[in-house]
């Protein structure tokens, strides 16, 4: 059932992608503006009370309905259930839209452009970097974008699949990445800002959530890239920074694609055939993941 509630998952969300201010997104942040107003004192249980509740409760409710779903009216029932939770949980086009508009413009010559699209994807000012810095960063934002939207949604729903729990591990995993990158924004607005205890927990938080993902996604890119180079750079980057979860896909996914992507790896910098590549490196990932499923899939009937 997991595989078929992920295919059609994709398809509708290719079709019909989520667009930026969508009811879900401005829900998911009164939610978590909600949750941060009712228990954040700025102590660091109450923090933690805080990270629990808006993002484990959730959990609870999409994994109760899956199971009553189930339960009273059966598995069809329950599968469109756990399609709706991933089409609001995973995409493509919640990111490839930023890509797509920066590969044209630097096809098209056009940097400053290009520049000011990743300006905006990046929500900073990146100045006026040379084209193989921004290319780098463009290739950074991508990989990370990949894993955060497809992948490590696709990871935590596996494995809450598998335990019987239908989509909890996709909400767990969504609610706890919006969380982090939320209350991180917030502690700068003079309206009920986030205090440093709950940015800190919700960063552990999310760190946790993101171990094994980030590993998974990483093993992917080596298995349909460069292994030796992939696994290489990645157990490198391990010895110098054993916490940098971010940095594990960024090293395997350097190695994969054979280019630099920070000073401290090995490869050639930066050059505009990579944004091909990297696009190349998350489909043939998506492939493999679509086959692990189907022939986890194919054990369990045989079985």
């Amino acid at each position: 059932m997991s595989l078929f509630a992920i295919l059609l998952a994709l398809v509708l969300e290719q079709a019909r992608p989520l667009g930026p201010h969508n009811p879900v997104h401005v829900g998911m942040r009164v939610w978590a503006r909600s949750a941060s107003g009712s228990f954040d004192t700025g102590r660091v249980p109450h923090a933690w009370v805080a990270w629990c509740v808006a993002t484990l409760l959730p959990m609870c409710v999409a994994t109760a309905v899956h199971i009553g779903l189930s339960s009273l009216v059966g598995w069809p029932a329950a599968m469109l259930w756990d399609v709706a939770i991933l089409y609001l949980t995973l995409g493509f086009r919640q990111f490839s839209h930023h890509f797509t508009g920066i590969r044209d413009a630097l096809a098209a010559g056009d940097e400053a452009q290009a520049r000011e699209r990743l300006a905006a994807w990046m929500r900073v000012d990146v100045g006026d970097v040379p084209r193989s810095e921004l290319l780098r960063q463009v290739l950074r934002h991508s990989v990370l974008a990949a894993h955060r939207h497809v992948f490590g949604v696709l990871a935590w729903y596996s494995i809450g699949a598998a335990l019987g729990l239908g989509p909890a591990g996709a909400v767990l995993y969504r609610m706890s990445e919006f969380c982090a990158r939320y209350w991180a924004h917030r502690h700068r607005s003079t309206l009920q800002p986030a205090s440093e205890g709950l940015q800190q927990a919700a960063a552990r938080g999310w760190n946790f959530v993101d171990w094994l993902p980030a590993r998974i996604t990483a093993l992917a890119f080596a298995v349909v890239g460069s292994f030796e180079e992939a696994i290489d750079a990645w157990r490198q980057h391990a010895q110098r920074y054993p916490d940098d979860t971010d940095g594990v896909i960024l090293a395997a996914s350097s190695g994969a694609l054979g280019v630099r992507l920070s000073d401290a790896e090995l490869g050639q910098d930066p050059q505009s055939e990579h944004l091909r590549s990297v696009v190349g490196l998350v489909w043939r990932t998506v492939v493999l993941w679509m086959v692990l499923l189907a022939l986890l899939s194919l054990a369990r009937l045989l079985g």
